[in-house]
Order: C-alpha cells, then structure tokens, then sequence
C-alpha cells in the first residue's frame, strides 16, 4: 500500500511546489515508484515534471469530480520517472461544483484507493490555502510534510496550519498526523536563518527534518525547462539535498 502525502502550508512561496516536485525524482532516484497529485490550480507541479497542462484530455479536475479515473488521467514524467495526475485552472471550478456533491472532502481519498497498490509513494502538492482542495489532500493523506522558510513571518503560518492539522485529524482523518518540517531555502550566512532553525528544533524536536534544502540558482532555474532539479543538475547541492531528503523519508515511513 502506498503512503500518501500531503506536502502543505497554508502561505504562499515556501517552496511547496519545488519540494513536491525533487521529492518525487528523488524518491524515484532511489527505485522508489512514486505519484504526484498536483492539486493547484496553478498547476505549476504538472510543468515542473514537464507536463503540458494546456493539452490534458484529462485532469484532477475530472477526477474529483467522478468523470475520470486516475488510471486514465495520470502521466509519466519522463524527465523525474514518477507518474503525475496532472491540473490546469479547470480545478479552480471543482470547489464549487463539489460543494453539491455527496462526500466532497473525501473525493481524493476514494480516486487514490483504486491505484494503491500500483506505488510506494504518493505526493499531494496542496494549493496555499486551507480550501476544499487542501481539505481533500488531508483527508486523503497518511501524515503532512511542512516545506517553511527559517523566519519570522513563516514561524506565524506555522501554529495556524498546525491548528488545521488538528482539526482535521479531530474531525474527519483520524490517520493524520505532522511526518516532519522541512527546512527550505535555507541560507547559513543569515543570523536569523540560524535562529528560527534551532527554534523550530526546540519546539519540535524531532518532527523536524535532519535534511536541510539550501537556497540554490539551479533548483530555481529547472522549472522554466520543464525538468525537476534533482534531474536537471544532479551534482548541485540542491539536488543533493532532495535526494538526501528522498532517502530520510525512507527511513522515516519504516518506522511508522
């Protein structure tokens, strides 16, 4: 049975869509056989892995809404080796037609069941936004991966999300639970970096990751070639780090 992921936090430009994207090549780096479910409307991780979200026959929007299964929708990303249900700005409207629809926080959970057995891993990148989207990847997920930047105005966002894990877990998963935070963009030169990093150590202990995800050019530059980082530069430390990452999660799901 595959673990299923959500990686999640509720502001925007932390990195969610880059850790989603090199944590599924890296995963795959290491034989694992991975989906990601790209569960923005933005659609930024379908591109990521290479995947032109203007020509899909088929989509997460079909999906949730029962007209598609993921068997028909998903695609390969050639460059990271990992399959990807893809999205287009089509998913913006699901929130509002799912509204009617019977079961609507669960619609993910019942799509991803049939194709279980196919993966070790699947990865949810969830819009920022706790919206009925972000509500579906929860309910549908085995734990949360926090991607956060060591500053201050991230360590704010922090309790909030923390507080809607909670809820959610309280209410309708009772499976959810916080796998880690991961510490990205990471700069050691910054005072501040240093602080909020061994802060979250304090609080958190061990929920927070070992692995640290350097700020790095190449990892920024891969995107706009449609290739994940870890692939596009193999030997830049960014890349290094997501594999690293890739092989830390290993580790970590055999001991839940």
């Amino acid at each position: 049975m595959a673990k299923i992921f959500c990686v999640a936090n509720q502001k925007g430009g932390v990195g969610k869509t880059t850790t989603t994207v090199n944590l599924a090549a890296g995963l795959a780096k290491l034989k694992q056989r991975v989906l990601l479910v790209d569960l923005d409307p933005q659609g930024n991780a379908t591109m990521g892995a290479g995947i032109n979200k203007a020509g899909l026959a088929a989509s997460t929007y079909e999906v949730m809404l029962g007209t598609a299964d993921v068997a028909t929708a998903r695609q390969r990303s050639e460059s990271g080796r990992f399959d990807v249900l893809p999205s287009n700005r089509e998913l913006a409207g699901a929130e509002v037609e799912m509204v009617e629809l019977d079961n609507r926080e669960r619609r993910l959970k019942d799509a991803l069941a049939v194709v279980d057995k196919e993966y070790d891993f699947v990865l949810i990148d969830c819009p920022p936004a706790l919206s009925l989207l972000t509500l579906n990847g929860l309910c549908a997920a085995n734990g949360v991966i926090i991607p956060m930047q060591c500053e201050y105005y991230a360590l704010e966002g922090l309790s909030d999300l923390v507080n809607t894990i909670k809820k959610v877990h309280a209410n309708l998963n009772p499976d959810l639970k916080i796998i880690g935070l991961l510490r990205v963009m990471f700069d050691p030169r910054m005072t501040l970096s240093q602080q909020v990093s061994a802060q979250l150590e304090q609080h958190f202990g061990d929920k927070v990751f070992k692995t640290i995800i350097p700020r790095n050019v190449r990892l920024a530059e891969a995107p706009s070639y449609g290739i994940p980082g870890v692939t596009f530069d193999p030997s830049s430390k960014g890349a290094q780090a997501y594999i690293a990452f890739g092989a830390e999660m290993i580790k970590r799901i055999k001991k839940m």
